[in-house]
Order: C-alpha cells, then sequence, then structure tokens
C-alpha cells in the first residue's frame, strides 16, 4: 500500500469532507495529504486558510485544466446541484454538462483516481422522477451511471446526523466508489447526543423588546423546546397572541384563536366555498359560529382583526401556478401567519435535537443560558456538525451561520469514508 494516501478537495466550503476523511485515515494509521483544494466564496476561503494556513486555495474549479492538478488517490466533493433542473428539461439528463457534477466528472475521468466520496442534499435522490414509484429520480440515475461508465464501482444511501452522535436532524445523500469493490454503507453502529452534550453555558444573553416580552409571560424552563409561530397549535408552540404581542386578548379571544387555528385547516371549508383546499382558510361569521359560540362574537373578531391577529379577506383561489384572491366569494377571518413571523422560530430545549440547520433558519434558533436566551454561538455550530474542538471559524457570526448552514457532517463523512478506506486497504491500493 502506499505510505501516504493523497485527495482532492473540491466544492470544499470550510473543509468538512476533508476533516471527515482524515479523522478516517487517522483512525486506520493512514498518513493523508490534501494535494488540492477548490473553493470560490470568499469567506469560506478565509475560514480553509485559517485551518490549513500553508496551502493554497485554488478558486473556480470550472476554469481549472485537470492536467495541473497533482496525482491523487481519492477525490471529495460537495458538489452543488442546482443547474441540474433546466439541464434536465433541456437534455433530459442525458448529459452532464452544464452542471458542477460535470466537473467532478471530467477530473475523475482524466486523473482516474482509486475512488471518491461525495456528498449531496437529500432532494437529489428524488430530483426530476417520472413515477413516484421509481427509487430515483433522473438526475440520481444520471449521475450514477456516468460514474459507472468511467469504471467505477458505485454505492449511495441517505444518512441521517442524528444516528451519528451529533444532535441534529440532518440528511443526506452520501455517493462513494473505488475501482476495486463496491463499498459497504450499511449497518453503522449507531449513537446519539442532545444539545446539552454540545452547548456552552454563562454566554451573554440577548435583549429585545420581543424578547423582554416573551420572558415576561414565560419561564425559562416553559421556553424549552418550545416553537414560536402562528401557523400551528399544540402545547409546544407559542402563538402571538399568548405574549399579547400586538395587544392585549382576553381568555375569550384567545379560546377563538386557538379554535380558528384547527378549524381553518379543515377541507370541508373549501367544499363550503367550492374552491380547491388550501392550508389555512379565511372562516366566515357564520362558518365559525358553527365551532365557537359567544353572544359577542363578531365584535371578538373585528378587534382582533383592528389588532391585526386576524385577517379579514377572500378565500383564494387556484390561477396557473399561484393563488390570488377570489373576491366574489364572501370574506372571512384568518389567521395572520408567516414562514419568519418572529425574531425567534424555536427556543431548543437541552434534551432536544436540533432541526436541519440552514442559515436562515439559523438566525432564529435560539437557546436558553442562565436567566436569558441567545442565539448559538458558532462553536456550538460547529459542534452541532461534529467538527473538533480545534476547528477555528473566525469569521462574523452570520457569515458562519451561512458557511455551516452548507457544510458536511463530520462523523458522518469519517464512518463513511472508513468503508471506503477499508476496500483500499484491503486491496493494498494496486488496483489503480
Amino acid at each position: 500500500m502506499n505510505k501516504s494516501i493523497k485527495f482532492i478537495d473540491l466544492f470544499a466550503g470550510i473543509g468538512g469532507i476533508r476533516k471527515g476523511f482524515e479523522i478516517a485515515c487517522e483512525r486506520k494509521n493512514i498518513a493523508s495529504e490534501c494535494v488540492f483544494t477548490s473553493e470560490i466564496k470568499p469567506y469560506a476561503v478565509e475560514v480553509l486558510k485559517q485551518n490549513h494556513p500553508n496551502e493554497k486555495i485554488y478558486g473556480d474549479i470550472t476554469q481549472i485544466d485537470a492536467k495541473i492538478i497533482p496525482d491523487f488517490d481519492f477525490l471529495l466533493a460537495g458538489f452543488p446541484c442546482q443547474a441540474f433542473s433546466s439541464a434536465g428539461k433541456r437534455l433530459g439528463f442525458s448529459d452532464t454538462r452544464g452542471t458542477l457534477f460535470f466537473e467532478v466528472e471530467r477530473i475523475l475521468k482524466e486523473k482516474k483516481p482509486y475512488g471518491f466520496v461525495l456528498e449531496n442534499v437529500e432532494g437529489l435522490v428524488n430530483h426530476d422522477r417520472e413515477n413516484p414509484k421509481d427509487k430515483m429520480g433522473r438526475t440520481l440515475s444520471t449521475i450514477l451511471r456516468h460514474l459507472e461508465d468511467l469504471g467505477y464501482k458505485v454505492t449511495w444511501k441517505v444518512l441521517n446526523a442524528k444516528y451519528f452522535g451529533v444532535p441534529q436532524e440532518r440528511k443526506r445523500i452520501y455517493i462513494v466508489g473505488t475501482i476495486c469493490d463496491y463499498p459497504n454503507l450499511s449497518s453503522f453502529n449507531h449513537h446519539s447526543k442532545v444539545l446539552g452534550d454540545i452547548l456552552e453555558t454563562g454566554l451573554e444573553t440577548e435583549h429585545s423588546e420581543f424578547i423582554d416580552n416573551l420572558l415576561s409571560h414565560y419561564t425559562i424552563d416553559e421556553l424549552e423546546g418550545k416553537s414560536i409561530k402562528d401557523k400551528r397549535g399544540g402545547e409546544n408552540n407559542i402563538h402571538s397572541w399568548d405574549i399579547e404581542m400586538k395587544g392585549s386578548v382576553s381568555r375569550e379571544q384567545r379560546d377563538l384563536l386557538n379554535c380558528m387555528l384547527k378549524e381553518r385547516r379543515k377541507k370541508k371549508w373549501a367544499e363550503e366555498y367550492g374552491i380547491d383546499w388550501m392550508d389555512g382558510m379565511p372562516l366566515t361569521l357564520e362558518n365559525i359560529r358553527s365551532f365557537y359560540y359567544h353572544p359577542e362574537l363578531e365584535e371578538l373578531l373585528n378587534d382582533l382583526v383592528k389588532k391585526k391577529y386576524l385577517r379579514y379577506e377572500h378565500p383564494k383561489k387556484k390561477v396557473d401556478n399561484h393563488r390570488e384572491y377570489d373576491t366574489s366569494l364572501p370574506k372571512g377571518y384568518n389567521i395572520v401567519a408567516g414562514k419568519m413571523s418572529f425574531e425567534i422560530s424555536r427556543i431548543m430545549g437541552r434534551d432536544d435535537i436540533a432541526p436541519t440547520l440552514v442559515a436562515m433558519d439559523m438566525q432564529h434558533l435560539y437557546v436558553t443560558d442562565g436567566s436569558g436566551v441567545r442565539k448559538l454561538s458558532l462553536r456550538e455550530g460547529l459542534r452541532l456538525f461534529g467538527y473538533p474542538d480545534d476547528y477555528k471559524l473566525n469569521v462574523e457570526r452570520n457569515l458562519g451561520y451561512d458557511l455551516l448552514g452548507n457544510t458536511v457532517v463530520v462523523p458522518v463523512i469519517a464512518e463513511v469514508s472508513s468503508r471506503v478506506l477499508d476496500i483500499y486497504c484491503s486491496d493494498g491500493g494496486t488496483s489503480k
């Protein structure tokens, strides 16, 4: 076997795939060397240089001739696939040109390494699927075919980070292959953590009018694990009327709003209107009277409209690929709701696992700390992706969130890479 495995890291981000691969090599007592790294996002490049100060980071891989890349044994890539949709409509995925997977393909074809480790979003599995019963869509099918046509034995699987010692719900597809044998991506040893295992304590908490209002209505213990949105009900959800965010709310009005929240999603109201069902219908005064009686119901409702807890609006009808108000139908009362209505969307509890972290959502995720609440620190963010504590991410918090939302889960990469390295070790790396 070679004394040292050489690898390249494409679409490197902050270097998560590389870190996972290096960990897998260390566990098998294999020396590893990254001989080429490519990344175009400036602050991702900054982080790569913080962690690998003596290395050159190359820019746009589409502008780099594969011939200038040093010889290597493994290609690592978390390639974006946003271009597949238009390519599919144009070419039916008979070709990969115009997509960033093509860059992976052309380098594999030119350099003929021993194997590869690729990561992508779970949605790649069903992208451009023709039949709902198909195991995969045309996009993934094309990717696999092109890799196999290059002589690789390819395996793929969707894995969830929460089973690999990371307190985050994050499903991703891993595509791996070698020229010798099919890597085995089944029967991993599962282990779990909760947020309390990775959270720091004693950090500065945050204050705003919204947060102070929240803390005036709920204790810290009551806030743990709560979502804050007006779209759904349930005991783990706090609504704008629960904290009187838009003005005072009587007990009757609170009960009324909670009833409407559930009722507005029932399909029978769409049938009464004679329109296609939508998730959240405006309900007429007569509709509401059928499930909530109060002698001053109309006054209660109009007060809630005035305070902007409710909207008085026509139902919507489908027009082409969107919905428009149907002014021919009577107006009704509807909950005012938006995906990011509030400064905080969720206060995660110490016994919870985090939802799938994406850059925009991370701005609205909070945790409790002492007697207050705060956003995740970047160190906690790194831990939620399984990075070791000596990994550097010295950027502004918002930039850090953006980078973390697009990174990989290091322990999953390490386990997946280990399966690929099993083949390399048993084969002695001689098949190349």
